[in-house]
């Protein structure tokens, strides 16, 4: 198990700034209760991605708003829990912020890890499997260095609000969608992962993105699990000596 055997937690998608100040708020300080609750028995903590509904830093400003969560998530790093920040689609544009200030480890790509002799396999999971073309396209731009110097060229009074109209205008286009499952034939995460399989094994893939809650049986002894999202479902996942469980809080 963990050090001290301690847990490790997995969660994902806050969404936080979306869909208005109010209801962002609320959220984060449900997140923050659940953050003091996991804190006594928490190693590490792996935050799968769009934590922000969108961030973008420039060299001299960030976006304003998200204190409670920014001081609770340094005051862990500092009591000695590891944190892992993995960048999603919302939130691509972390940079050298949060890592100064917080002491996060950030990863904008999956990873692996073995822990207890379990290999898992982690990730925000978005632009993974087939489909999505657009977004894949979309992402290389994002994630292009002149792209984001052009970006940053604009004043913060613009391109933040800018990218914000854009960002829940994604999600009006996705309405309800994410809330079915598709099945697993049609899940282009499960199909990822089923093809990582037949080139290596892990016992645990762990994504985001998918805004549903799932735990599949894939193979013999594999597991894909997805952490939903906290705008609806306040779900997590945690590893301890029984194992990987995912849950909910103040369900």
């Amino acid at each position: 198990m963990s050090q001290n055997n301690k847990k490790i937690y997995f969660i994902s998608d806050f969404h936080l700034g979306a869909p208005d100040k109010e209801r962002s708020l609320e959220r984060e300080k449900r997140i923050v209760r659940w953050l003091e609750m996991v804190r006594n028995d928490a190693s590490e903590i792996y935050l799968m991605g769009d934590i922000f509904d969108f961030w973008f830093e420039y060299k001299h400003a960030v976006p304003r708003g998200y204190v409670r969560l920014l001081g609770k998530l340094a005051e862990l790093s500092d009591s000695g829990i590891v944190l892992h920040y993995f960048t999603g689609n919302h939130d691509m544009w972390v940079f050298d912020y949060l890592p100064k200030e917080i002491g996060v480890t950030v990863y904008r790509q999956p990873v692996e890890r073995e822990i207890d002799g379990k290999k898992f396999y982690i990730g925000h999971g978005d632009g993974l499997g087939p489909g999505d073309h657009g977004y894949k396209f979309i992402k290389k731009v994002f994630a292009n260095k002149f792209c984001q110097w052009l970006f940053a060229r604009l004043h913060p009074n613009l391109g933040i609000p800018l990218a914000l109209f854009f960002s829940r205008k994604s999600r009006i286009a996705t309405g309800t969608s994410d809330e079915k499952f598709l099945g697993e034939d049609k899940e282009w995460l499960v199909i990822y992962c089923k093809e990582l399989l037949q080139k290596q094994f892990f016992d645990y893939l762990i994504f985001g993105h998918r805004h549903l809650p799932l735990d599949i049986k894939i193979g013999e002894s594999s597991r894909y699990i997805n952490l939903g999202e906290w705008l609806n479902y306040n779900s997590y996942a945690v590893y301890d000596a029984t194992g990987l469980s995912l849950k909910t809080f103040e369900d």
